[in-house]
């Protein structure tokens, strides 16, 4: 046998382990990746936000929280013209961003925050800024439940507020302007339930369109403006009712350079199987395998153990594990983000050399395939070369 051929094998062994170890989910301290449980809620089941002043809107029990980067909570809206409906039930909220309604010619107020009414009559209340005013904002008829809420961050939707409302066995999906009047996009959609979220344009061909997960089938779904909905992705996590995909969120841009962190509410829930603790979970980027969570990834969390997973879609969808090990948790309503303090950007360092790039990242087919595909493509052009060195030797 020719040396050549043998001199190969050692360095292709040796290009697969590197390629092994550079791929490999890396978390911090090679540690498994797991929810913190950052501050006790009493009654928490909704989390939204960031505020303009960096706080997170939290709901509780008919009560509403302020919860600061540093983790101080107040309560908030709480006085005679405060919030104080709908206790026990799930009255998930969303916090106004401030988008511009072109057709209404109106703004939506920059945080508010906006409510599911769960009684009769059954639609949305507002709350201030201020949090001294509440009151009713529309009404949403042909419904028997609302489960849903998000703000159309986008503008395909011409940046309302969008909610989702059981009738039947069907969905129905409401978009509501500044004003209060309110319009449906679909009276059609499947089963929906839990935190809502509206994708980014370049979120493969699902941008723009309204994010909605299914704890039972387990899909996640996108809905457009007219009203079409399409499968995103089925995650490999358990289904059912108080199991499945509760919630979804979009990790928002500088999350990746700038570091922030995720956060998610954990209810506690009286003999069930995942009875929860009454906490908002974290995790800081800092916790996070670096090289598989990035902006524009959905992440999609189950209700019942708080199981993690991204989405990336770029064109194509594929996804990737994050929190694995399945907890007592028992999460309800959105995934929110708050993102660290922006810092000055990277200079040139004496002598002309450039401070460190980030980190390498495997490219998208790994979170379908993962590792040991990248593995087998290698030891293909293993095998490949030996069999050229076979052929030389014949001639």
């Amino acid at each position: 046998m020719r040396r050549d051929g043998l001199g190969a094998l050692p360095r292709l062994l040796a290009l697969l382990l590197a390629a092994q170890a550079a791929l490999a989910p890396a978390t911090a301290h090679g540690a498994t990746v797991d929810w913190e449980r950052w501050q006790k809620i009493p009654g928490v089941i909704d989390v939204d936000g960031p505020r303009s002043d960096g706080s997170l809107v939290v709901a509780g029990s008919a009560a509403l929280y302020l919860v600061d980067p540093a983790g101080k909570v107040a309560p908030f809206a709480r006085g005679p013209g405060g919030y104080h409906e709908d206790a026990g039930a799930e009255a998930y909220l969303a916090s106004s961003p401030g988008g511009t309604v072109g057709a209404a010619g109106c703004t939506f107020v920059r945080d508010e925050t906006f409510l599911l009414r769960l009684h009769t009559p059954i639609g949305v209340n507002r709350v201030n800024a201020a949090g001294d005013e509440s009151g009713s904002f529309a009404n949403l008829p042909g419904v028997t439940a609302l489960n849903g809420i998000v703000f159309d961050t986008g503008g395909a939707f011409d940046h309302r507020l969008l909610v989702s409302g059981r009738s039947g066995s069907k969905t129905v999906i409401f978009a509501v302007d500044c004003n209060g009047n309110v319009q449906v996009i679909t009276r059609s959609a499947p089963a929906l339930e839990g935190g809502l979220a509206v994708a980014p344009t370049g979120f493969g061909a699902f941008g723009g369109s309204l994010i909605a997960p299914d704890e039972l089938s387990g899909k996640i779904y996108a809905i457009t403006p007219g009203g079409v909905v399409s499968v995103v992705a089925r995650p490999r996590l358990r289904t059912g009712s108080d199991i499945g995909v509760e919630s979804v969120g979009f990790v928002p841009p500088g999350f990746t350079s700038r570091g922030g962190s995720v956060y998610y509410p954990d209810r506690f829930s009286r003999n069930n199987p995942h009875p929860g603790t009454d906490s908002l979970l974290r995790l800081t980027s800092a916790q996070l395998p670096v090289d598989l969570v990035r902006d524009g990834d959905l992440l999609v969390a189950t209700e019942g153990g708080a199981n993690l997973v991204a989405v990336r879609c770029d064109p194509t969808c594929a996804v990737i594990p994050v929190v694995t090990v399945a907890s007592k948790a028992h999460g309800e309503g959105h995934i929110a983000f708050t993102l660290n303090p922006a810092q000055a950007s990277p200079t040139a360092t004496p002598g002309g050399a450039r401070t460190p790039s980030a980190p390498f990242r495997p490219p998208a087919f790994v979170g379908d395939w993962g590792i040991p595909a990248v593995a087998f493509l290698i030891l293909l052009a293993l095998l490949a070369l030996l069999g050229v060195q076979a052929l030389r030797r014949r001639r």
